[in-house]
C-alpha cells in the first residue's frame, strides 16, 4: 500500500516536472533567506532534501558551499543534474538518504515534509546524516492558514496524487521535538511579502537576503520556516 502511494506521488512529481519546469518553482531570489537564516558559510556541505530542479543547490552554489541534492523525481534529479554540474544530485527516498553519518553542516527541506509519508523516518534519516552542529532548515504548510482553510479544504482542492498536507504550528513544533530537535527560530514563509514589496517598488526590490517583517501573524502563515538543531 505505501510503496503504491510513493509510486503515485513520483509519478506525480515526474508529470509535474516534465510538464511544468521551471514555472512550478519560485525563482531563485525567494531562496536566498533560507541560506541566510542557516549561516551557510563557504566550504561547508549543504544537503537539499526533495531539491527539486535545484533552486537551493544554485543558492549553496552562490555561497561557495559544497552542495548535494536529492528527489524522489528522476525527471527533476536529471534536470537538475544537467543544470547544476557542480552539485551532486541523487534520486533517493528522503526516507532512506544514500549518505555517510554525520556528513552534513547544513540541511534544507522546503515545502516538502508534508508530502512525504513517513516524516518521523525522514526526520531520523536527516539527522543521522547531519554533523552533531548542523542547522536544519524546513518551510512546512501550515493547516491554519486562510489559502489552506478557504481554497483547499473548503473547495476540495488538496493535491491527493501528490499527497499534499499541512499542520498547524503546535503539530509541527510537536512532531520535531519528538524527534529530539531543538527549534532556534521560527518566522513565516518570507515570499508572499517580498513579492508584494516587489510590486510596491515597481521590481526594485533587492531585500531578498533579508528578513521582512509580515503583516500575517505566525500562527495563519501560509508557511512556516523552521530553523532547527540537534538536541
Amino acid at each position: 500500500m505505501i510503496e503504491n502511494q510513493q509510486q503515485t506521488i513520483k509519478a506525480w512529481f515526474d508529470k509535474t516536472y516534465l510538464t511544468r519546469g521551471e514555472m512550478y518553482l519560485r525563482p531563485k531570489e525567494a531562496y536566498y533567506i533560507f541560506a541566510e537564516l542557516l549561516q551557510v558559510k563557504p566550504n561547508t556541505k549543504v544537503l537539499d532534501v526533495a531539491c527539486g530542479l535545484g533552486r537551493m543547490l544554485e543558492v549553496g552554489l552562490d555561497y561557495n558551499a559544497e552542495c548535494y541534492g536529492v528527489d524522489i523525481s528522476s525527471v527533476a534529479v536529471e534536470k537538475a543534474k544537467q543544470k547544476l554540474p557542480k552539485a551532486e544530485i541523487l534520486e533517493a527516498n528522503a526516507e532512506a538518504l544514500p549518505f555517510n553519518d554525520k556528513v552534513f553542516d547544513f540541511v534544507t527541506c522546503l515545502g516538502s515534509l508534508e508530502r512525504m509519508l513517513d516524516k518521523d523516518k525522514v526526520l531520523q534519516d536527516i539527522k543521522r546524516v547531519t554533523a552533531d552542529d548542523a542547522r536544519i532548515c524546513f518551510m512546512v504548510r501550515n493547516s491554519n492558514s486562510w489559502r489552506w482553510v478557504f481554497t483547499k479544504k473548503l473547495f476540495f482542492a488538496v493535491n491527493k496524487k501528490g499527497h499534499q498536507d499541512a499542520k498547524n504550528y503546535q503539530q509541527w513544533k510537536t512532531l520535531f521535538e519528538q524527534q529530539h530537535l531543538e527549534i532556534i527560530n521560527c518566522i513565516p514563509d518570507q515570499w508572499p511579502i517580498m513579492r508584494i514589496f516587489q510590486i510596491l517598488t515597481f521590481g526594485k526590490f533587492n531585500g531578498y537576503k533579508n528578513k521582512q517583517n509580515s503583516f500575517t501573524p505566525l500562527q495563519y502563515a501560509n508557511e512556516f520556516i523552521f530553523i532547527l538543531k540537534k538536541n
